[in-house]
């Protein structure tokens, strides 16, 4: 009797098991990928990049704002942070910033898997920008990175709706924008010595920095995004990104940047990078330098937001594949 009574209780949980992996896989992609809208990038991004946030600068006023704009946007949506209750700053001191600057914070956003919970599948952008200048002419970082920033608040939305759905990604996902890129990497370094979850568990992170506008190489040329970093760690992340284009979003992929001599060395500039120094896959999405990069017109009526809009599906379709596929991406290359 007790040997019949454990094999019904170890089949129900295998059922109960079976049911989740199908119930992810019923779940039509599409349908909330679908929900990210260029009409909800750009309005996010007028607010985000407007002359109130100031620029953003690390640890300054109008950065305060960003951070609080941010934790507004995931208590809407119902998605709560990792760190409990209705803190969603990890704070950073400025004893951290060598006291060159102000007290600032990353913000965190979590949806827990349903099968590996444990695993953590990272989607960051920095949420800083370079502030004001000694006259008062506001840096408003449309492109660096509000871009990278409303992208990801599409993607949870788009994750959230699945979630009350039904279809709860089988892998955790956290949200992190990170502050101070802009002098020195410093939130993505910050997490990396103060991981939330451990860096072990960690699947990879998918970065976003600067992904809606055209640089001059691909002045009236097909819709393009340069990727760099997928195929440095794992192949299987590589060839994850390259389906989910073809299969949904058909964007030129361009690797010009990925090229290991290039001068230019954005493999080591953006906030990846911390994590691919620990052997965390990654892939860093960038749409290249413009006349406006750094300046004063760098500004949201300048973005291309039907292209945003692609570039951002196809961020959030790879996510999607790396948090429901049958196993954690394999690292089969080291830095």
């Amino acid at each position: 009797m007790h040997k019949i009574l454990l094999f019904a209780a170890l089949g129900t949980i295998f059922s109960c098991s079976v049911q989740k992996d199908q119930s992810v896989s019923k779940a039509n992609v599409e349908t909330y990928g679908n929900t990210i809208t260029s009409a909800e990038l750009k309005e996010h991004l007028y607010t985000y990049a407007s002359d109130e946030f100031q620029g953003r600068d690390t640890g300054e006023p109008g950065q305060k704002l960003a951070v609080e704009y941010l934790k507004n946007e995931y208590v809407k949506l119902n998605i709560p942070s990792p760190l409990g209750g209705d803190n969603y700053f990890q704070h950073i001191p400025s004893s951290f910033f060598n006291d060159k600057f102000k007290d600032s914070e990353n913000v965190v956003a979590f949806i827990e898997g349903s099968e590996f919970p444990e695993e953590i599948v990272i989607i960051s952008a920095h949420l800083d920008h370079v502030g004001m200048s000694d006259d008062g002419e506001i840096y408003n970082g449309a492109d660096d990175d509000g871009s990278g920033t409303v992208a990801m608040l599409e993607m949870a939305e788009a994750f959230q709706k699945a979630v009350k759905d039904g279809f709860s990604p089988r892998r955790s996902i956290l949200f992190l924008h990170v502050t101070g890129e802009e002098k020195g990497l410093l939130g993505s370094k910050y997490y990396t010595e103060n991981p939330i979850f451990p860096l072990a568990n960690t699947v990879t992170d998918l970065n976003t920095d600067m992904i809606g506008r055209i640089d001059p190489a691909h002045e009236g040329k097909a819709d393009y995004i340069y990727l760099i970093g997928s195929d440095k760690l794992s192949t299987d992340l590589h060839n994850i990104s390259e389906e989910m284009n073809s299969k949904y979003v058909n964007l030129d992929l361009d690797y010009t940047y990925n090229d290991e001599n290039d001068p230019n060395r954005f493999y080591y500039r953006s906030d990846h990078y911390n994590f691919a120094k620990h052997n965390i896959p990654v892939i860093f999405y960038f749409n290249g330098t413009h006349a406006d990069y750094h300046k004063p017109s760098d500004t949201p009526d300048k973005i291309e937001y039907d292209l945003l809009t692609k570039r951002t599906k196809l961020i959030f379709y790879t996510a999607w594949e790396v948090a429901n596929r049958d196993e954690r991406l394999v690292v089969d290359k080291a830095n």
